[in-house]
C-alpha cells in the first residue's frame, strides 16, 4: 500500500468512526438501494381513513404507494408467510385477491395495477407497496363478490372493511388523499405550472408584430370616459395595468409574474412588449383568442364598472396559491 492510499484509507476509517451508528446505517442503505435500482420515494405520510392510518409514499417517477403491510391490515388480512417473495411478476395477483370465488370480478387491468412495487423509503434501505389506485379497486372486488353472493365464511369481514373503506373514499379520490399527506400536493402544483409556462413562455424574445388591435383600446378609452386621439401612441401609464388585468392575468397561471421576470422594468421602462415573450404556437394563439372574447364584452358595456362584471364572469384571474391554482375575481 502506497503512502497516499495509507492515508486516505487512515482518513475514511476516521470519518467512518465519527459517524453515529444511525448515520452509518443510512449511508449503507443508500449504497444498497442504489445497487439494486429503486425507485425512491421523495414524499411519505401517513393518511389517515376509517378510524386508522396508512403509510403512504410518492416516488419520484410520481407513482403513490401504499406500504404492503397497511394494505394487509386496513383490509382485515393477516401477512401471508410467502408475501414479499410471491409477488415477483407483472401478472402475480396478490394473496387477498387469490381466491377463486374472486377471479370472475377482477378485470384485465386489474391484473397489472396490483403489482408489488419495491421501493427505496426516505429512511431504510428497502420497503414493499402497492399502487394507492389498488386500493378502492380491490374493495369493488370484494363488493361484487359479495353482492354476488360468492363470498366465504372468511371473507365476509374483508367485504365489511371494504364497504367502510369505500365510504371513506367517496368523497375524495386515493391519490388526492396521498398527496395531501405526504406533502406532494405542494410540489405537483409547481410541476404544473412548470409545464404551463414551458408552453406559454418562449426560451427567447420573438419579433414585434401587431397584437393589440386599435379597438381594444378605443374601447378602454370610452369605457373610462376619456377622449380618444387615434393619432397619438401616448397612452396613460394605467393602461398597462389594465391590459395586465384584462388579458395576462387570465390568460393562464403564473404568466404574468413570469413576463414580468422576462420583460422587466429598466430605468422607468420595459424594452420589449409583454406578447413578444410568448411562444409562437401556443401563447400568441392563446392571446389573440382572449382579446377577440374581450373585445364583444367591452362593445355591449356602457361603462367600465359593468364592463368588469362582464369579464370577471367569462374570464376568472388565476392566482397561484402554495397547494394549487384558484381562480379570484379581483375588483381593479
Amino acid at each position: 500500500m502506497s503512502e497516499e492510499e495509507s492515508i486516505q484509507s487512515l482518513g475514511g476509517k476516521a470519518r467512518a468512526d465519527a459517524l453515529s451508528a444511525e448515520e452509518r446505517s443510512q449511508i449503507a442503505a443508500k449504497g444498497a438501494a442504489a445497487r439494486w435500482g429503486l425507485p425512491k420515494a421523495t414524499h411519505e405520510g401517513d393518511l389517515p381513513i376509517v378510524g386508522t392510518t396508512i403509510h403512504c409514499a410518492v416516488l419520484e417517477d410520481g407513482r403513490r404507494v401504499l406500504t404492503q403491510s397497511d394494505v394487509m391490515r386496513i383490509l382485515g388480512r393477516a401477512r401471508q408467510a410467502k408475501g414479499r417473495a410471491y409477488y415477483d411478476g407483472d401478472v402475480n395477483l396478490p394473496v387477498f385477491l387469490n381466491a377463486k370465488s374472486l377471479i370472475p370480478f377482477i378485470d384485465k387491468d386489474l391484473y397489472v395495477t396490483s403489482s408489488q412495487i419495491e421501493f427505496k423509503p426516505i429512511k431504510g434501505a428497502k420497503a414493499f407497496g402497492y399502487p394507492a389506485e389498488l386500493l378502492p379497486k380491490v374493495c369493488e372486488v370484494f363488493l361484487k363478490a359479495r353482492d354476488a353472493g360468492v363470498l366465504t365464511h372468511n371473507q365476509i369481514h374483508v367485504a365489511k372493511q371494504a364497504d367502510i373503506l369505500m365510504r371513506g373514499l367517496a368523497q375524495v379520490g386515493i391519490v388526492a388523499l396521498v398527496d395531501e399527506a405526504t406533502g406532494y400536493q405542494k410540489e405537483r402544483a409547481q410541476k404544473a405550472l412548470a409545464e404551463i409556462l414551458e408552453k406559454f413562455i418562449a426560451k427567447e424574445l420573438r419579433g414585434w408584430t401587431k397584437t393589440f388591435p386599435l379597438e381594444f383600446y378605443q374601447q378602454i378609452f370610452r369605457l373610462r370616459g376619456w377622449k380618444f386621439d387615434p393619432a397619438s401612441v401616448k397612452r396613460p401609464a394605467v393602461i398597462g395595468h389594465y391590459t395586465n388585468d384584462i388579458v395576462y392575468k387570465r390568460l393562464a397561471p403564473g404568466v404574468l409574474d413570469e413576463l414580468r421576470k422576462k420583460n422587466p422594468i429598466i430605468d422607468g421602462r420595459r424594452k420589449s412588449k409583454h406578447f413578444q415573450w410568448l411562444t409562437g404556437d401556443v401563447g400568441d394563439p392563446k392571446l389573440r383568442s382572449h382579446i377577440d372574447g374581450v373585445l364583444p364584452l367591452m362593445r355591449i358595456s356602457d361603462n367600465w364598472d359593468e364592463f368588469k362584471k362582464h369579464l370577471n364572469k367569462a374570464y376568472k384571474i388565476h392566482v397561484t396559491t402554495e397547494l394549487g391554482f384558484d381562480t379570484e375575481v379581483i375588483e381593479v
